[in-house]
C-alpha cells in the first residue's frame, strides 16, 4: 500500500513539475511580449517629444458685450526645420499674442500663420534662427482599430505628458458637430484627452502623427477625438502657401441615402435642403432630389459617414468654375451645370462698442442662412451689457442691426464708421433698424444717457 502511494505522489509531482515549467515559460514570453510593447511606446514617445510644444496664447474673448484678453494653454508640434507648427484653430485662433515653450523650455514667440474653423487647424511659425527638430504624418487612412496610440501634449497644462491607449474607430461621424466640422471623420480613441491637449499629435508606435487632437465626449471618460493626419496635411498645406483654405460652396444641405432607403445598391447623396440665396437654388435644385455625380466622380453616401467626403468633393471644386451636377429627379436623371461660390468664414470678425455697451460681429453664411435674411446685408449683435445704453434701449443678444439712422448698414466695417460718426458728432438720439427672426423692430439709443453719467462721475 506505501508502495502504491509513493508512486502516486512521485507521479503528482512529476505533472506539478511539469505544469510550473510550462507556466513558467508562458510567463517569461508574456514578460518579454510586454517589455516589447512597453519599448514601442517609449520609442514612438522619444521620437514625437523634442517636437512638442507648449502653447500659451492670448486670446480675445467676447462675451457678455464685452471684450477681454485671457491666457490659454493648448499643445502643438513642429512639422518642419523651419519652424512650421500645428494646432488647433481654438487653440490660436483669434490670438492678439502666441508664446510657444519647446521641448529644449527655451521660449519662443511665435506668428499665426494662417487657421481653419472648418477643420480646427491653425499653423504657428517660430522663428528661431535655426533649425529644429520635427515629426513627420503617417497614413490615417491604414489606421485600424484596436491600434496602439499615444497622445501627447499638455493636459491641464501639464506639459509633455503622455497617454496610451488604442484607436476605438478609424472614422467617427458626429452629427453634432456637422456644422462646425463638415469635412471631418474623427479619429475615436480612449487614449487620455484632457483640456490643455488640444492641438497636441496622436501618434503610432512608429513615431509618426496620424492625428490631431482636439476634444472629448463630455460625460464620459477616456472617448476623444482627433483630426485625422490625412486631412490635417491638405489643410496645413493650403495655409502655409495662402494662409487660408479656399473652398467651393454651392448651399447644398446633404443626407445619407439610408434615411430615405433601404436598398443597398442604392446611390448618390439627399438633397435634404437648399439655402436660398445660394448657386444651387439659382441652377434649380430641389430639395428631395438625389446628387449622383459631380463632375463625373460619383457622390455616394450610404451612411452618414460617407457625408464628409462628399462634401470635400464640393468644397474642391474650382471657385466661380462651371461644375456639372448630375441629380435624379422623379423617374429620369438630369444635369445642371452651377458655378460655385467661395465659402464664407465659420466665424465672423467681432468688435466692441464700448460707449453703447455691446459687442457685434459680422454675418456668415450659416447665420444668414438661420436667420432667414434675403441678403448678407447687417451685423449681428453678439452680446450686451447688462446696465449699458444698448440694453437699456431693449437691443438684445441675437439682434440683426441692418439699418442706422436709416442707413442701410452693409458689413461691420461700415457700421463701426457710422458708429464713431454718432459718438463724434454727440448725436443725442440714434435709430437702430433691428431684426430678430421674423420680427423686425425699431431700438432708439439714448446717448445723453451716457454724457449724463459722465456728468455724475466728474462731479
Amino acid at each position: 500500500m506505501f508502495a502504491a502511494l509513493h508512486q502516486r505522489l512521485r507521479s503528482s509531482r512529476g505533472v506539478g513539475l511539469t505544469t510550473l515549467i510550462l507556466l513558467g515559460g508562458y510567463l517569461s514570453g508574456c514578460a518579454t511580449a510586454g517589455v516589447g510593447a512597453q519599448n514601442a511606446v517609449i520609442h514612438a514617445k522619444n521620437v514625437v517629444a523634442p517636437a512638442l510644444v507648449h502653447i500659451r496664447p492670448v486670446k480675445e474673448v467676447y462675451a457678455q458685450g464685452k471684450r477681454r484678453e485671457v491666457l490659454v494653454v493648448g499643445s502643438g508640434f513642429i512639422i518642419s526645420a523651419d519652424g512650421y507648427v500645428v494646432t488647433n484653430e481654438h487653440v490660436a485662433g483669434e490670438s492678439k499674442y502666441v508664446r510657444c515653450v519647446l521641448s529644449s523650455k527655451e521660449e519662443v514667440d511665435a506668428e499665426v500663420i494662417g487657421v481653419d474653423p472648418y477643420t480646427d487647424l491653425a499653423v504657428l511659425k517660430l522663428n528661431v534662427g535655426y533649425d529644429l527638430p520635427f515629426v513627420r504624418f503617417g497614413d490615417s487612412n491604414k489606421l485600424e482599430a484596436g491600434q496602439t496610440v499615444i497622445a501627447m501634449g499638455s493636459p491641464h497644462g501639464l506639459s509633455r505628458s503622455v497617454s496610451k491607449g488604442i484607436v476605438s474607430v478609424t472614422e467617427r461621424h458626429l452629427p453634432d458637430q456637422a456644422g462646425n466640422a463638415p469635412f471631418t471623420n474623427w479619429v475615436q480613441t480612449d487614449a487620455a484627452i484632457n483640456p490643455g491637449n488640444s492641438g497636441g499629435p496622436l501618434v503610432n508606435l512608429r513615431g509618426n502623427v496620424i492625428g490631431v487632437n482636439s476634444m472629448v465626449l463630455r460625460g464620459a471618460e477616456n472617448v476623444g477625438f482627433a483630426i485625422p493626419s490625412n486631412l490635417v496635411r491638405e489643410v496645413v498645406d493650403a495655409l502655409i502657401a495662402d494662409g487660408r483654405v479656399r473652398r467651393s460652396w454651392a448651399g447644398l444641405d446633404l443626407q445619407e441615402m439610408l434615411a430615405r432607403t433601404d436598398d443597398v445598391d442604392a446611390q448618390g447623396v439627399i438633397v435634404a435642403g437648399v439655402d436660398p440665396l445660394s448657386p444651387a437654388n439659382e441652377a434649380g435644385i430641389l430639395p428631395g432630389d438625389i446628387l449622383l455625380a459631380l463632375n463625373g466622380t460619383p457622390t455616394n453616401a450610404r451612411f452618414e459617414e460617407d457625408l464628409p467626403h462628399v462634401r470635400r468633393l464640393i468644397a474642391a471644386l474650382p471657385v466661380g468654375e462651371p461644375a456639372t451636377f448630375r441629380i435624379h429627379r422623379g423617374d429620369a436623371e438630369q444635369e445642371i451645370t452651377l458655378k460655385t461660390e467661395e465659402q464664407g468664414g465659420l466665424k465672423g470678425e467681432q468688435s466692441e462698442y464700448v460707449a453703447w455697451g455691446f459687442t457685434a460681429s459680422e454675418l456668415t453664411a450659416d447665420l444668414i442662412r438661420r436667420a432667414r435674411l434675403d441678403s448678407s446685408k447687417g451685423v449681428l449683435v453678439s452680446g450686451v451689457q447688462v446696465g449699458g445704453i444698448a440694453n437699456n434701449a431693449g437691443l438684445t443678444q441675437g439682434d440683426i442691426i441692418l439699418a442706422v439712422d436709416n442707413i442701410d448698414v452693409v458689413n461691420l466695417a461700415q457700421f463701426k464708421e457710422l458708429y464713431d460718426e454718432r459718438l463724434e458728432s454727440g448725436q443725442p438720439r440714434v435709430l437702430l433698424s433691428v431684426r430678430n427672426r421674423a420680427l423686425t423692430r425699431y431700438v432708439l439709443i439714448l446717448q445723453e444717457e451716457d454724457h449724463a453719467e459722465g456728468t455724475d462721475d466728474e462731479q
